[in-house]
């Protein structure tokens, strides 16, 4: 009894979550990619037994990576024969994904992902499928939030998998997920019950592989010491997250589409950004969070993206590329996470160095008494990111000891600094665009050190 309600249930679920959510139309044609392993092995039998009643035309594609030798084949072999078992019509493809890699210079999983959808594409073709059926599932999800988590990903990125989302290489098919709501134990369990064959991916307990290392050691920590309930507490913030970034981009999109437009500064700060992104995107420029930021905060910058090529942001929030074929003003720029090591970088002709400290009674003392080619800031007025560039038109700052803020040109005039080294000077702003150091010159008064000053920056250069 236990049996036939556990086989069950699983099979209710996805047959309630694909009706729902529209996953699978009535009578389509459905491409399933099965790997081999338990989760697509289940995905294979439980939309085998659901095809009679929703008249679902159900073929099976099986990509072969060549990562594991014999493994490798054998997995082909069983997913051939269970293909052919269940009266499915099979194709499957190989090629050598560590080989392509190093050609392309990407990553195993980067070269494996495009090769794996480049096939789904072609196979689907061949067998006239417009759905593509993939095995992620519940454990996948929170896999991928840590992971994503880890590399600094923002509310679209932790949002994770959806349930439905067109292919990356062949936009006109769909990829849905029917098991995305079940745990790997579920599936285990049905596999079990249902005695469906599957294999186990060795490599898959390799603990070099952060995803391995997230699985086999924070994911268990996590829930052991810190959160009993962590997949349904981590999978309803990925909701969450998701609702919230399809909501900016709606926004974005609307706004970018608008003819008459609000003052972008007047726009929520996660759609300022999300039409920056949206923009970033279009031009084929990496949307990296500093140089969203960047854009976001100043109208009329240029920021260079390549050599010769700069983006800049206008006052309604329109971006532009521009090709430089001269210019008076130095634009290159360098972005620096304070954070990373080494803590050193070379930028227009000097090198600098720097750290972060505690600062006690006797360091502020010490501080006040720096060699001209060392400064100390507050740490955290500054900021985890900063930006080394040239001067530029229009820069502003306050100089220590000043009480309003001055045209940097008429600093350097006060400070008898000739025309060419004002164009050697080198500038540090906050990720926010404030300028808070400049070579030469007094630094900025809003970032001294005080008598609320937690943490030091000690910021040294030389020239080279």
């Amino acid at each position: 009894m236990i049996l036939v309600s556990s086989m069950s249930n699983l099979l209710q679920s996805v047959e309630r979550v694909i009706v729902t959510r529209q996953l699978l139309a009535e009578g389509g044609a459905v491409l399933v990619g099965v790997s081999g392993g338990v989760d697509s092995m289940v995905l294979l039998r439980v939309l085998t037994g659901l095809a009679p009643q929703h008249g679902w035309r159900l073929s099976v594609a099986h990509f072969n990576h060549g990562l594991r030798g014999r493994s490798s084949d054998a997995d082909e072999r069983l997913v051939r024969k269970t293909a052919e078992a269940l009266k499915c019509p099979f194709v499957s493809e190989r090629a050598n994904v560590r080989a392509i890699a190093n050609e392309l210079g990407v990553s195993l999983e980067m070269a494996g992902r495009e090769c794996r959808h480049k096939f789904f594409a072609r196979a689907a073709a061949q067998f006239n499928a417009t759905t593509i059926a993939l095995a992620h599932h519940a454990d996948d999800q929170m896999e991928l939030f840590f992971l994503r988590l880890l590399r600094g990903s923002g509310s679209e990125g932790l949002g994770g998998m959806k349930w439905q989302s067109p292919s990356p290489l062949a936009p006109g098919l769909r990829i849905v997920r029917p098991l995305l709501g079940e745990s790997k134990k579920n599936i285990r369990t049905f596999a079990q019950l249902s005695k469906v064959k599957f294999r186990e991916d060795k490599s898959n307990a390799q603990l070099d592989i952060q995803r391995n290392r997230i699985r086999h050691e924070l994911i268990p920590l996590l829930a052991g010491e810190y959160q009993p309930a962590l997949s349904r507490v981590i999978l309803r913030q990925m909701e969450i997250l998701e609702g919230e970034a399809d909501l900016a981009t709606q926004e974005a999109n609307t706004w970018l589409q608008s003819r008459k437009r609000d003052d972008f500064r007047e726009l929520p700060l996660a759609v300022q950004r999300k039409c920056i992104q949206l923009q970033l995107l279009a031009f084929k420029v990496a949307p990296r969070f500093d140089l969203i930021e960047e854009l976001r905060t100043a109208a009329d910058r240029p920021i260079t993206v390549s050599p010769g090529t700069v983006v800049l942001r206008d006052r309604t929030g329109e971006l532009r590329i521009e090709t430089l074929t001269g210019t008076e003003f130095d634009i290159r720029r360098l972005s620096i996470d304070l954070a990373a090591t080494p803590k050193s970088a070379s930028f227009g002709g000097a090198h600098f160095e720097w750290r972060s400290t505690s600062l006690d009674i006797q360091a502020r003392s010490t501080a006040r008494k720096s060699p001209l080619d060392l400064e100390h800031f507050d740490a955290d007025k500054v900021g985890a990111t900063i930006i080394l560039r040239h001067w530029q038109p229009g820069d502003r700052y306050r100089p220590i000891g000043m009480s309003g803020s001055v045209k940097l040109q008429d600093a350097f005039s006060n400070g008898k600094i000739s025309p060419e080294g004002r164009r050697r000077a080198i500038v540090g702003t906050t990720i926010a665009g404030e300028i808070f150091w400049v070579e030469g010159l007094r630094i900025a008064d809003a970032f001294k050190l005080d008598a609320r000053t937690q943490r030091q920056l000690q910021w040294r250069w030389k020239r080279l």
